[in-house]
């Protein structure tokens, strides 16, 4: 029993002793067994860690290869492998169902590092001249291999030996995470009455990791009223309220939204004439965006009566905040205002909901009122 446990611990010894690491890192080279073209010895352990830089990946082939056949490999083999995967195992002279040898196969690591070992087991019956292998460094295109979305580029990608760069469309700018494209989009303002705001590249995806910022600024006597459309797509989440993408509407103290998801929100009455909109998106999302039309309406004024045999021009139901309205006289009478006679006379809709002035009177010209008189001595 001693001489067992004495043997056992003298086979280890051995064994470690023959094991020995090797380091590469060149850009190609060439392995081969222990003693190659000779047999190799048995019992040997030989390992060749092949490290490239980032940006490329290992090629390796064989062109040569006699080793000991055996089932499922386990006496000697070639084991090629990376950190956390074994890539192939090779042994024999020819592949069958049970052992596979390299023959014509390349062998390609997915990154940059690849482990190759030679193990031989204690005792070979007949002589094996082990192999001779090559490897190089190849380029990796990572514009059509990167499977990560999360590190692909948003618009275009340019491959190159050892690595690759992002580039965004016209109108878009690199953000700092050098694959997102955003849009600059902090400054937009309307001052028209009506109008369309959209998202970016509405009805398309929006773009990413951006913040928009529209204002709406008109007079003051204005009221500001949004109304979104149907198609309305920014990203959500099941559990928390827009915690990625969202929209949020602020006019003087008052603030609607966040909003996100597939629900357009209901129309919103500001009540002011100043409104501004946020929208922010994150660094992920594929999702069409929104579209709001906005219309102002002024604050009403009084209602309006013509003067006796005058008229006013245009006759409405109701007045608004810079509408305007022009008096007149029938025929034979003169606006009088403020002692002054005149064909016509025009008043505004002011932002207090009053007007410029009040309703003038319509009085006889001078001509009619002679008219009148001789008529009356004639009759007489």
């Amino acid at each position: 029993m001693r001489w067992l446990l004495l043997y056992h611990a003298l086979c280890c010894f051995l064994l470690k002793a023959s094991a020995h690491i090797v380091e590469l890192n060149n850009m190609f080279g060439q392995i081969q067994s222990p003693g190659y073209p000779d047999s190799y010895p048995s019992d040997s352990e030989v390992t060749w860690n092949i490290t490239v830089p980032e940006g490329f990946r290992i090629k390796l082939y064989f062109m040569h290869f006699n080793l000991e056949s055996s089932y499922l490999c386990e006496y000697d083999y070639v084991k090629v492998e990376t950190e956390d995967q074994v890539l192939a195992t090779f042994c024999g002279q020819e592949t069958t169902d049970t052992e596979q040898t390299p023959g014509q196969e390349v062998v390609l690591s997915p990154g940059s590092f690849m482990s190759i070992t030679f193990r031989s087991d204690f005792s070979n019956e007949e002589r094996f001249t082990g192999f001779d292998a090559h490897y190089m460094a190849v380029d990796v295109d990572e514009c059509t291999e990167r499977e990560d979305e999360e590190l692909s580029c948003d618009h275009y990608c340019h491959n190159y030996i050892g690595g690759y760069y992002c580039s965004c469309r016209f109108g878009y700018i690199l953000h700092t995470d050098n694959r997102t494209c955003r849009v600059e989009c902090s400054d937009n303002l309307f001052i028209q009455r009506t109008g369309v705001i959209t998202s970016p590249d509405f009805p398309n995806p929006y773009p990413k990791s951006s913040e928009c910022f529209y204002t709406i600024q008109l007079e003051e006597g204005f009221k500001v009223s949004l109304q979104f459309e149907d198609i309305f797509d920014i990203e959500d989440h099941p559990e928390v309220s827009c915690p990625y993408d969202y929209i949020k509407i602020k006019a003087g103290p008052k603030v609607w939204g966040p909003f996100c998801g597939e629900k357009a929100p209901e129309s919103i009455n500001t009540q002011s004439h100043s409104v501004q909109i946020l929208f922010r998106s994150d660094n992920s999302g594929e999702n069409r965006g929104w579209r709001l039309s906005y219309r102002a309406t002024g604050n009403e004024c009084s209602d309006l009566q013509p003067p006796v045999h005058g008229k006013i021009e245009p006759s409405q139901a109701k007045y608004y905040f810079k509408d305007q309205v022009l008096v007149s006289c029938d025929t034979g009478y003169k606006v009088l205002k403020d002692n002054v006679e005149m064909d016509t006379f025009q008043i505004e809709c002011l932002k207090d909901g009053t007007w410029s002035n009040k309703i003038p009177t319509c009085k006889k010209t001078e001509m009619d009122v002679e008219s009148e008189l001789e008529s009356e001595q004639v009759t007489e």
